[in-house]
């Protein structure tokens, strides 16, 4: 396995983030029962549009996108991860947790970096914990369901 950064342009590349995003995304869904997850609602345009950077992690063997994260700086001195999937056959391989580790490698001068999942998805809330990110807002975005962002600032 590899970590690398994704070409959006390639299109075997956007075919493959696509068909992640919605396997990943369908069970993120399912967890927190709310079905309109913006990453779901994403067309192959949409997604290569989103100018957003990624990162992929990659079977040597065979070049599967196993597990993908996305960042953007939308605040000055602040990095949003605004995507963290993992391909269903691949969890609790650390693929996840990788991913975290390398986005802090590549970024790693800034004083906070923020996050938000579904309250109820559980294994998204450990990861971020367990990285030191804490909750700081909790927001309904729907008829029971909530979303918490979370925060890691450096000192």
């Amino acid at each position: 396995m590899r970590i690398q950064s994704l070409s959006l342009r390639d299109e075997d590349t956007l075919g493959q983030l696509w068909r992640l995003q919605h396997m990943a995304y369908r069970l993120e869904a399912k967890i927190i029962g709310f079905q309109d997850i913006p990453p779901l609602l994403d067309t192959m345009e949409t997604l290569q549009n989103c100018g957003e950077t990624f990162y992929g992690c990659v079977d040597d063997g065979d070049g599967e996108l196993l597990g993908a994260v996305a960042v953007a700086e939308e605040e000055i001195n602040t990095l949003t991860i605004t995507r963290m999937m993992v391909h269903p056959d691949h969890f609790r391989k650390g693929i996840a947790a990788s991913l975290m580790q390398y986005v802090f490698a590549e970024h790693p001068n800034l004083p906070r970096y923020i996050v938000s999942t579904g309250t109820r998805n559980q294994p998204a809330v450990n990861l971020y914990r367990r990285f030191g990110f804490e909750p700081v807002e909790a927001v309904q975005i729907a008829p029971g369901v909530e979303l918490t962002t979370f925060h890691k600032n450096k000192l």
